[in-house]
This record gives structure tokens, sequence and C-alpha cells, in this order.
């Protein structure tokens, strides 16, 4: 079976026979895991390996947000809450050989526990710039307001979790920093010129090795004034793809998120016209994830190539 271009989230500490049922008839490329989803250590790693059992798939993406400090999904079984970017950021901006070896550090630790527990994909790093207006939802998940900090910390990272045989996302791309608001609420939107984004933000996602990257749901009012980046071909296609050069998998944000205002089966559909290989969908409702495995359709080929490459990496 060709698994759909979603990535789906569940309900609780175990898959329910809704769920199960989703696995095995309609096959979603991924799951993304939450808090909601983790009790401990050995509740996870049995339902980790429950969804590779019911998709016949020792490989199948299962992805997390453990970015830590404020966005920690495992934070029922490690204590992760100091070690944010912005934490890191500032270490490496004090003494960059100190602060490469302890964040290198933490990211084997880190990546021990996700091997152990069957996770392969770990949603990080955050390569939004920092800026004064950043909205406070973002600040601590940043490295920087420093390019050459984000990008060196970007490769140290993504280096080291494929060190690990564990794959990255790096996000928001092109860029969230310049909002002053949460796109978990409202659609932010930025006024800022071509030239002065692919001088900043845009720079940050510039020559990673990530396979993986997920968009912002932000309007780029002088590039497309009517689509946010996650819904805009003008966005996915001539800036992520052309002036960045990101040639991996894309994935949108949630589409459950409130910046996008049309139905969740809508949003999807847009966005994989729009250019995403993947669509994102958190809120865990079994439903909703029936009607949209039911309308989205099987990965293309570009996905099944660079997902085939994904599974060659963890062997």
């Amino acid at each position: 079976m060709i698994q759909k271009a979603i990535i789906i989230s569940i309900s609780g500490y175990e898959l329910t026979k809704n769920e199960k049922k989703i696995f095995k008839k309609h096959l979603p490329w991924g799951v993304i895991l939450f808090k909601r989803n983790i009790k401990s250590f050995k509740q996870l790693k049995k339902l980790i390996l429950s969804i590779k059992k019911i998709t016949k798939n020792k490989h199948y993406p299962v992805l997390i947000d453990e970015e830590g400090g404020d966005v920690s999904r495992l934070r029922n079984i490690i204590d992760n809450k100091l070690f944010s970017q912005r934490y890191f950021g500032r270490i490496y901006e004090d003494n960059s050989s100190i602060g490469e070896g302890i964040y290198k550090y933490y990211i084997n630790e880190l990546c021990n526990i996700f091997k152990s527990l069957g996770i392969n994909i770990n949603t990080v790093p955050v390569l939004d710039k920092l800026y004064s207006q950043t909205n406070n939802f973002l600040t601590n998940r940043v490295f920087s307001s420093k390019i050459k900090t984000i990008q060196s910390l970007s490769d140290i990272c993504i280096r080291a979790y494929k060190s690990n045989n564990i794959s990255t996302v790096i996000k928001h791309i092109p860029g969230h920093g310049l909002s002053k608001s949460d796109s978990h609420r409202r659609l932010p939107k930025i006024n800022k010129s071509i030239n002065f984004l692919l001088k900043n933000d845009f720079k940050c996602f510039k020559n990673t090795q990530s396979k993986f990257a997920m968009t912002a749901h932000i309007l780029f009012d002088k590039i497309d004034s009517k689509d946010c980046a996650t819904h805009s071909k003008k966005v996915i296609k001539n800036i992520i793809r052309k002036k960045i050069g990101f040639k991996g998998i894309i994935i949108s944000d949630d589409i459950s998120m409130k910046s996008l205002k049309n139905s969740l089966v809508k949003n999807a559909l847009k966005a994989l016209n729009a250019g995403c290989n993947l669509v994102l969908y958190c809120e865990g409702r079994s439903s909703e994830s029936l009607k949209l495995l039911r309308k989205i359709p099987p990965i293309d080929e570009f996905t099944k190539k660079k997902t085939s490459e994904f599974y060659r990496f963890l062997r």
C-alpha cells in the first residue's frame, strides 16, 4: 500500500480501534507524537512498536517535536526545560568551542533516548531569526538574532542527528522571526521587501543538509499578498525551492492551526497543490484524520524517492 501524503497524530497512550483501522486501511506517511501520547518510557516504547507492527515497517516515520525548553513532549520522561535553542545560542556566542561541545553532547544523549524508543525524526532545528518584535511564543525557541550563529548551530545540529541516524526538520521555512503574532492563533503578515528577506530570514535556511523542512503559516505580502507560505506556489516554488535551494521533503505546519481559515481538507489539498509534499495534522481526532485520508492523494514520485532515501539512511 502506498502511503498517503499526510502525517497524523493520535489521541492517547495507545492506539484506539479506529486508529488501528486508519493505519491498516489508509496508511498515512507518518505519525507525530505529543505529550498526550507519553506517560512513561515503557508505555511510549510499546506504543511506537505497535505502530511499526501494524504498518509492517520497522522504519515507519515516527516524529516528535522535542526542541527542549518550552517545547518538550518528553517531559514525563526527561527534564528538558533548561535546554532551549536560545540557551545553546547564548553559550555558543560566548564561546563557540565550548558551545559546540555542549550542544553535541546534548543531542547525542537525546538521540540515545530516541533510538531506544524507536523515534527516527525530530522536528528541529528552528532556524527562524530573532528580532526585537519576534512574538513571545518563539523567542526562546530560536538560536539567535545573528545569521552566522544560526547557520553554525544549524549545521552542528543536523550533523549530530545525522551521525545518530535520526533525521531533522528545519523550520519554519522560509522564516517566522519577523512575526509579531502567534500563527497558532492568527495569520501573521510580513511587509518586508524580498531583498531584505533574502539577506536575512531566508538566508538562515540556505545550504542545510536536512532531509525535511516545515513551512511557516505566514503571509509574505511582497511575494504573495493572497496566500500564506504554506499555501503559496510563489513562496514554495520560487523562494523555498529556487532561492533557498531546499531539495528535500517539504511538510506543512499543522493544518488545524487558526491562522488557516478553511476546512481541514481544503487546507490540506491547498498545501499539497502549492508544493508541499506532505501535510501535518496534529489534533489527533481520528474522525478528522479519516476524512483527510479519504481525500488526500498518495505520495508523489518525488516523495517516494526521498522516502526511500530516508529508509536507507536509517539502516
